[in-house]
């Protein structure tokens, strides 16, 4: 009998105070054999002292930043620490739900895939989304698309599963959300076999404190021409 894959559950977190405590419960609550590893990247709210009461929480690793580098840069560090064998990136906040792991982790076992991306957007019930995040989301895909040859539904997705060592091996340079077309553009280059599943996603608006602007997908039009057009590695 096959040993079960451990996870690494990778939380880069800045400024969560009101969620960050609610999505580690309900990661809790998932079965299957995991560690948790966040990253503060220098939250100026009460997350740093929220996360201090898992000092002696031996499911859960907690490393603070001393100044703000990014999200690519919470994940670099929390790549450092990896012991499992896939990895997952989760959001701090609310919209993503630990509770889909089970539908992207059963592919490595029986389709031995190298990723597995969680699609917010084929064709499963979600809560309606904004017209300028949904459509500016299916573009940016699109336009990954033409330069991986991959045919993804959404690209830009939180949850991607992916094998520890393929991910540990993965030198990732954006700073900020970039890490969704970088990560992208380098596992198709690496001939990954990559799957993908609908997952359950609710969307949060700005008032809640969601982060994405309409300036980051500019950016991602420009990480996406970096990482499969000029960056040969």
């Amino acid at each position: 009998m096959k040993k079960a894959l451990k996870l690494s559950i990778l939380i880069p977190v800045y400024n969560e105070e009101k969620t960050i405590l609610d999505i580690i419960e309900r990661i809790r609550t998932v079965q299957l054999p995991m560690e948790i590893i966040v990253v503060n990247d220098c939250s100026t709210d009460r997350t740093k002292k929220l996360l201090d009461n898992y000092a002696n929480d031996e499911l859960i690793k907690v490393i603070h930043h001393n100044s703000n580098m990014g999200k690519g840069s919470a994940i670099r560090t929390a790549q450092q620490f990896i012991t499992g064998d896939l990895v997952i990136i989760q959001d701090a906040d609310l919209e993503y739900d630990p509770l889909e792991y089970p539908k992207l982790y059963k592919f490595f076992a029986e389709k031995n895939a190298d990723a597995v991306y969680g699609s917010r957007y084929s064709g499963n019930e979600i809560m309606v989304d904004s017209f300028v995040h949904y459509y500016g989301n299916k573009l940016l895909t699109l336009f990954s698309n033409i330069f991986t040859n991959l045919h993804l539904t959404d690209m830009e997705t939180c949850y991607k599963m992916i094998r520890a060592d393929i991910f540990k091996k993965i030198n990732i340079e954006c700073q900020c959300f970039g890490f969704e077309p970088e990560i992208t553009a380098k596992l198709a280059k690496m001939k990954a076999r990559i799957f993908e599943v609908p997952i359950y996603y609710e969307p949060r608006i700005y008032d809640q404190g969601k982060k994405i602007t309409w300036k980051d997908g500019l950016k991602a039009i420009w990480y996406i021409i970096k990482f499969n057009i000029i960056k040969k590695g």
